[in-house]
């Protein structure tokens, strides 16, 4: 009776055990085909991870930014790209049978089962594989309590499974460091290495890889920019359980035990970094769309115009709607993991930010400062009465996000104005480092005008290839785009292109003119008489090299009486200059608007033989996989005839060794062979100086962010004193460093019979100003 008893217990034991596993053997036949929880399709599976972000690399090689989504910044990296470390200490500190197991690890599955599901032991390790935790970043959404997280377990491990099926160990590991987020948007080892280490994972040091390893337990737990301690402890546990995997020898783990745990932390933020106006042009150039008129202002005609023109002879402009995938979708550069490679060069980037930091924020502004302290109209001119002020707030008011939001609440004007009188904790902008403060929005308004804007650009004379871009003086603050988005009056600087007029009508350089007041009436009969800032040579005959060395408006004016301001308005669109620009005897002053970059280019064609010469701002993009999928290329437009070619280039070297743009020579001390032109607008409000090697050209605009914000003395006011420093900053810089290859001793290629038209010279430190310019009745649409 016994013996059957036993029998029967022994037989409903097996039987029961085998229900179990014919239970759980159907429980996982049902997850692997999607009956029970999440399965993801095969396709998924095959590429689980189909978002990365766009690369911008310089032509230095250096990682300038990149273009990710908010949550998901993720950068690609290979297998091959990482270091031996950074896999050894993943693999001994999260899967030490790794290789052994085909997604699920028995043995420590058991391990974990019996330590902390038995004995409820915390230290007694988890259970779960590389390749299961893989599955979890991939596929599990966050559970919302423990049983839920039980629930999620068997289907990972079916996942894990699967991913073994599809991917070598190699790609597995790949996989899980390019899935894994390290926080501050560093998601992904790229990013991690760049944000933590500034590195890329293949230089990680040991001690380095150890530290992002021991982050993958939990990232905000053993964050070492918050928890340096901690963090230099987990870091330490990762060289124990590398110690025991025979990755490292214990006299190698005690001393990198011994090793303080040091950081070199850089935010991922598409607003830090080098050349962030430059990453934000590329980024609206590259994803613009059609343009269609409708969704333009009315007073946006000139706008759209340009857009149109760029889209259809542009190819970066919309580059991304403009072309597919081999699956049909257009390119996304937020997502496909592109490489684009810029032609910035990120030494010459610093060296341009650099030069503005030390001239703008460290010399100027100051100036600005004092000249405007305790002054009730600051930082306006003093020829602004107080109403005139109150309305430029008040119009800045209008632009601002808060005042949008608060409208959108439905308060009213007057209301609205209310709150912006009230002092609010905020973070302003200073040369120092942000400051912050208890401020009124109202008052911020004013405070953020007070301070001077610039925009500098440097570019290849032969290639058009773009050096350095800065945009603004600190794009979190004042994120508008001076280079290519804003435009404002070039003043003397526009002089270069009249003269080349002048040049190809058969003018000489060496032709001589009385140097007293001009007297000219324009086509409705009224008279212009524009006046220089200078007495120099006043009823002396003088040469026309003369006029443009000294930036007299007498000689200026003298010769667009001669030629016609409708062949000259032709003439500056050759140059570069789109904008609409009306065909009056004042434009010969500087009265258009024109962007920093339009006249980089223009200036291109006198150190480049006649020719004009585009800027380029990309030279190649790559999809994820290395392949080259779009290649632009330089282009260029003739301008001038090689005669006034050379002639100009003659007259304007002659601006910087002995005219207006001698500052370069006597305080910056840079001998190199080159050509400029200063430029100053009416009442100071726009100082400009453009400049010229045989390999580089420049341009720098300064200015208020209002042309009613400028300094009230011609002094520190002029182009010479606000733009040019700027200029000989940077190429003191460049010239300096000689691993960039430029070199002072390079000289123009000059046909003899151009060398030296003309013997007569005379140095002037003032150039003019367009005093005479200004408020001329537009006579043209």
């Amino acid at each position: 009776m016994a013996s059957k008893v036993k029998k029967i217990i022994f037989i409903s034991a097996w039987t029961l055990y085998a229900a179990l596993l014919i239970i759980v053997a159907l429980i996982f036949v049902a997850i692997s085909k999607g009956s029970i929880g999440y399965m993801p399709p095969v396709e998924q599976l095959e590429n689980p991870i189909d978002k990365y972000a766009s690369q911008i690399i310089s032509v230095d090689g250096k990682t300038l930014g990149s273009f990710g989504l908010s949550m998901d910044n993720r950068i690609r990296v290979n297998y091959e790209d990482l270091s031996p470390d950074l896999v050894n200490a993943l693999i001994a500190t999260e899967d030490i049978r790794f290789s052994q197991h085909s997604g699920i690890d028995v043995i420590g599955l058991f391990r974990a089962i019996v330590k902390r599901g038995i004995l409820f032991q915390k230290s007694g390790g988890g259970g779960s594989t590389i390749t299961q935790q893989l599955a979890k970043q991939l596929y599990s959404p966050n559970a919302d309590n423990f049983i839920e997280r039980i629930f999620q377990k068997p289907i990972e491990w079916v996942i894990a499974v699967q991913l073994e099926r599809f991917y070598t160990k190699e790609e597995i590991i790949n996989l899980y460091l390019n899935k894994f987020d390290f926080l501050y948007n560093a998601v992904g080892i790229q990013s991690a290495s760049r944000v933590y280490f500034g590195k890329t994972p293949q230089s990680l040091k040991i001690e380095e890889a150890a530290t992002l390893v021991g982050m993958c337990k939990n990232p905000s737990l053993y964050n070492p920019v918050r928890h340096n301690e901690r963090t230099r402890g987990r870091r330490n546990v990762v060289f124990e359980q590398m110690y025991k995997a025979d990755y490292l020898s214990r006299a190698t783990c005690d001393s990198l035990k011994a090793l303080p745990l040091t950081v070199h932390f850089t935010r991922m933020d598409h607003k830090d970094g080098l050349a962030p106006y430059y990453r934000e042009y590329l980024r609206m150039a590259l994803t613009a769309k059609k343009p269609v008129r409708s969704k333009y202002a009315s007073w946006q005609a000139q706008k759209f115009k340009e857009d149109s023109l760029a889209w259809e002879t542009n190819p970066l402009y919309g580059w991304c709607n403009k072309n597919k995938k081999s699956d049909g979708d257009y390119y996304n550069i937020y997502t496909d993991g592109l490489k684009i490679y810029s032609t910035i060069d990120s030494r010459m980037q610093q060296y341009a930010e650099e030069a503005v930091r030390e001239h703008i924020g460290g010399d100027l502004q100051p100036l600005f400062t004092k000249e405007k302290k305790g002054r009730t109209y600051a930082p306006f001119s003093k020829d602004l009465r107080l109403g005139q002020v109150d309305t430029i707030l008040m119009r800045a008011m209008h632009q601002t996000d808060r005042y949008r939001a608060l409208k959108k609440e439905g308060l009213k004007e007057e209301a609205i104005r209310e709150e912006f009188k009230k002092p609010v904790d905020m973070r302003v902008f200073s040369w120092k480092g942000p400051i912050d403060t208890i401020m009124s929005p109202w008052d911020s308004i004013r405070y953020h005008k007070s301070f001077l804007r610039t925009a500098f650009m440097s570019m290849d004379t032969r290639t058009g290839h773009v050096k350095a871009y800065v945009g603004g003086i600190d794009y979190n603050y004042f994120q508008y785009d001076m280079v290519n988005g804003g435009r404002r009056q070039i003043g003397s600087t526009i002089k270069p292109y009249l003269y080349s007029l002048a040049m190809i009508e058969g003018i000489s350089p060496c032709e001589r003119m009385l140097h007293v007041k001009q007297s000219l009436r324009d086509e409705n009969g009224k008279l212009w008489e524009p006046q220089n800032s200078s007495p120099k040579n006043v009823g002396e005959m003088v040469t026309i090299q003369w006029g443009l060395q000294n930036s007299s408006n007498w000689v200026t004016a003298y010769l667009i009486n001669k030629l016609s301001p409708y062949t000259f308005v032709r003439l500056l669109h050759s140059f570069g200059l789109n904008n609409q620009m009306d065909p009056v005897v004042a434009i010969a002053l500087g009265t258009p608007d024109v962007s920093v970059g339009e006249m980089v280019t223009g200036y291109s064609t006198f150190a480049n033989n006649g020719i004009r010469v585009d800027p380029l701002y990309v030279t190649r993009i790559e999809d994820s996989y290395g392949n080259t999928i779009a290649s632009f290329s330089t282009q260029m437009n003739e301008v001038l005839t090689e005669d006034a070619s050379y002639k100009m280039l003659h007259m304007l070297k002659g601006v910087v060794d002995q005219g207006t743009g001698t500052r370069i020579r006597f305080r910056y001390g840079i001998k190199a062979e080159m050509g400029g032109k200063t430029g100053t607008t009416q009442n100071n409000s726009d100082g400009w100086f453009m400049a010229f090697t045989p390999s580089l050209v420049a341009g720098c605009w300064v200015g208020g962010e209002d042309r009613s914000i400028h300094f009230d003395r011609l002094t520190e006011g002029q182009g010479a004193s606000m733009a040019l420093p700027v200029y000989g900053l940077f190429m003191q810089k460049v010239y300096a460093d000689k691993t960039l290859g430029y070199s002072e001793e390079e000289t123009f290629i000059i046909p003899p019979q151009y060398a030296d038209p003309c013997e007569e010279s005379s140095p002037e430190n003032h150039e003019g100003t367009t005093t005479g310019a200004m408020g001329i009745d537009r006579m043209f649409e």
